[in-house]
């Protein structure tokens, strides 16, 4: 396998001068720049529709993509819309304000599907994508209709005829829910041409994507409502159990994540169909899957429904090798990454020794300890190796809070690898990890843009189990420089990291 380097980069931190990170202009300006230093992967976040806390992992639908993300100026050149539309959006590169945003952007992406219907210019191609996505649209677009008279009730509190899906309701509701089935349609058909066109220049460039797939779903999708009966659901459609992780050294009471349970039993009488549609469709946008919490494949730990902390779940066997032996006969143009971090147990490392799929290691999970599974000394080849996911601090907020002790041992650690490969032990610590990273027989290495840039604690994109501020930071517009490029270029090339 070759060795790789590549980028993390949400698609929403983007600097768009549309209040948000899109498909525009400079998602394809970013492919340049992983061109110019010689990276072959960029890795996004998952690219579905958010609700609550606006988390990419929490989305009323595991098979649509976020308007948000959609270029307007694109709808500008297509006639839909006209600049003085989206000026009203234009502002300096911030933080994303959702619920302004949000709205806004709604507001003129309904002007346009209005104005792409009126000229009836690519009808034949909507209905194309409407046949293909048939699977999911219809109900999805039903849901959103339903969850507006709902006002945002969760489904199984709906009245009955509406959460059990009576076959009569749901002819009549194909007909109330019409206007959103079609705007639904455009924004989705807009999303995916507006990506195809961005992954098609992304892969002429030699630049691969790697997507992101969360293991669950939010309880309240459109997903649980079409399916209940693939997820602990009683047959009243209560909520029996939720997923969550258990305590730990950083957590006493655990995690409580909240998202209703899948049923496995159900998806073994049914060969998995409903995840072979899943992944089908992730293969359609990617070429590299990370498959979030891989762990719970192996087991997972559930908490009761109405419990208030994870600290009481229990341990249930998760599906195994034979849901990955299922999916790989049925899907094979995807490349796999098992994010296995959190509680590892042996069936753990059973099922990434089955599967062979590269592992995740994390530089901050072992550079304060003088030996562990995630020093870089330590990987094997078959792995994936960050300074930093998402959900840690940068690597600059995170080294400035080590103790003094945990700062020495990390200095040495570096140290010691450094010196032996001829590299500069002086360099500030973004740059003495990133070329860590670089030096290890890890096959694929992938650094969060605002570790190459040296940004510390505003740039930090999640913290878990918090709501407020995540997922809103945005990179500079000015973040592209020759000498930034010609330096990982140098290191690209200095560990044999850029063979096509």
């Amino acid at each position: 396998m070759n060795r790789e380097a590549g980028v993390l980069l949400a698609i929403s931190s983007l600097p768009s001068p549309y209040g948000i990170g899109d498909l525009g202009e400079e998602a394809y300006r970013f492919v340049d720049f992983l061109k110019a230093s010689g990276q072959k992967l960029w890795q996004i976040l998952p690219l579905c529709p958010i609700e609550y806390g606006n988390s990419p992992y929490q989305s009323p639908s595991t098979f649509a993509w976020n308007f948000l993300y959609i270029d307007l100026e694109e709808l500008v050149k297509e006639g839909y819309l006209n600049f003085e539309d989206i000026n009203e959006l234009k502002q300096e590169v911030a933080p994303v304000n959702y619920d302004v945003i949000k709205s806004r952007k709604e507001f003129l992406l309904k002007k346009a599907s209005m104005a792409f219907f009126c000229k009836n210019k690519e009808i034949k191609e909507l209905q194309e994508f409407q046949e293909k996505n048939k699977f999911w649209l219809e109900d999805y677009s039903i849901f959103l209709y339903l969850n507006k008279i709902y006002r945002g009730k969760i489904w199984n509190q709906w009245d009955r005829k509406d959460k059990v899906r009576d076959t009569n309701r749901l002819l009549e509701l194909k007909i109330e829910a019409k206007e959103e089935y079609k705007y639904q349609s455009f924004i989705q058909y807009y999303f995916y041409k507006q990506w195809k066109k961005l992954k098609e220049y992304a892969n002429e460039n030699s630049i691969k994507i790697v997507g992101d797939l969360p293991i669950y779903v939010a309880t309240h999708s459109s997903d649980t409502w079409k399916n209940p009966e693939l997820f602990m659901f009683d047959k009243h459609l209560k909520i029996e159990s939720v997923a969550g992780c258990p305590p730990d050294y950083f957590s006493k009471d655990g995690q409580l994540w909240g998202n209703v349970l899948y049923n496995w039993k159900e998806h073994e009488k049914t060969q998995y169909e409903w995840w072979t549609a899943r992944i089908k469709h992730c293969s359609l946008l990617y070429d590299v899957l990370r498959l979030d919490h891989f762990r719970g494949f192996a087991s997972y730990w559930s908490v009761k429904y109405g419990d208030k902390t994870a600290a009481k779940g229990k341990w249930k066997i998760g599906p195994r090798y034979i849901f990955f032996k299922k999916i790989e006969n049925k899907v094979k143009n995807i490349e796999f990454i098992a994010e296995d971090l959190g509680t590892l147990t042996p069936d753990v490392f059973k099922l990434l020794k089955q599967t062979q799929y590269a592992n995740i290691k994390v530089l901050q999970f072992g550079m304060a300890e003088w030996d562990n599974m995630y020093q870089p000394k330590n990987y094997p080849e078959n792995c994936v190796a960050y300074t930093g996911t998402h959900d840690n601090m940068t690597i600059v907020e995170w080294y400035e809070n080590l103790s003094k002790n945990e700062k020495f041992i990390c200095d040495e650690s570096l140290k010691d690898i450094l010196e032996k490969n001829g590299a500069n032990i002086w360099e500030p610590i973004q740059w003495r990890a990133l070329e860590v990273l670089y030096s290890s027989k890890a096959n694929k290495v992938i650094i969060p843009l605002q570790d190459i840039l040296g940004l510390g604690k505003d740039s930090r994109m999640n913290t878990p189990s918090t709501v407020g501020k995540n997922w809103e930071w945005r990179v500079y517009k000015n973040y592209r420089h020759p000498d930034l490029e010609n330096k990982l270029n140098f290191l690209v090339n200095k560990y044999n990291r850029n063979k096509d």
